[in-house]
């Protein structure tokens, strides 16, 4: 069986994130991606899977692949997405994320609403913890930690000058596990493999870490996979 060649973008915001446009919905950012010609996205909030419901009914409905995931701060502020195959793995690692997140009430007048949404794009709730704070999950961890519900993990925008594991480190620890790293600008990923070889063994993606509509991606970028199915992806990702 031959691969599949598939559009992506597997960095997106909703209004979960309090620096999520109130415009981006689950069913929005479902249906821009439709008519922007992906096949496949990822709901990555930060340190949230609580709008992944939503998003993959509305993902089913308008005829692309949903994968739930999240956008984890870790312990020293890198940036990690992680993905899932299954709404019920995310929502399990949701509930521990939540317990080991700093205990800090979001002010939505500084940060913005922590909106929880349901399939018809209707409020139905706010998370009070500012989410955008970090947990106490170090980096070292996550790996184990996301694969123990099932999931993986990706490095996000390894280019980006903070919250990247190169900005706060400086370095990719020898031991790391990942095996796909994210971009910003992949013109960055000549330098970036000649600086740290560890790149040079891992899958590289870039994704739009959309927080408006209008920065959603257009069907650029592609993945190859056996198949378009959740598990088809991690796999390619893994």
């Amino acid at each position: 069986m031959g691969l599949k060649s598939v559009f992506y973008d597997l960095h997106l915001h909703s209004c979960l994130s309090p620096c999520g446009d109130d415009e981006m919905t689950p069913a929005t950012i479902a249906g821009i991606a439709a008519l922007n010609g992906l096949q496949v996205i990822a709901l990555t909030d930060h340190n949230s899977c609580r709008n992944c419901e939503p998003f993959l009914k509305a993902c089913e409905y308008y005829g692309i692949l949903g994968i739930p995931g999240m956008e984890l701060t870790t312990s020293e502020e890198i940036h990690v997405v992680c993905l899932f195959p299954t709404l019920e793995d995310a929502l399990r690692y949701d509930a521990y994320v939540y317990e080991h997140l700093m205990n800090v009430e979001n002010n939505e007048k500084i940060f913005g609403k922590q909106q929880i949404m349901n399939e018809d794009d209707e409020e139905i709730g706010r998370l009070s913890k500012l989410l955008i704070n970090a947990t106490d999950i170090d980096f070292d961890d996550v790996f184990d930690l996301v694969g123990s519900y099932n999931g993986i993990m990706i490095p996000a925008h390894l280019d980006k000058t903070t919250t990247s594991l190169l900005s706060q480190l400086g370095f990719i620890p020898p031991d790391s596990k990942f095996k796909t790293a994210e971009l910003k600008n992949m013109a960055n990923l000549h330098r970036l493999k000649k600086e740290h070889p560890y790149l040079e063994k891992c899958k590289i993606i870039t994704d739009s870490d959309a927080h408006y509509v209008k920065h959603i991606n257009r069907a650029v970028n592609s993945l190859l996979v056996e198949e378009i199915s959740r598990e088809a992806v991690l796999k390619a990702l893994s």
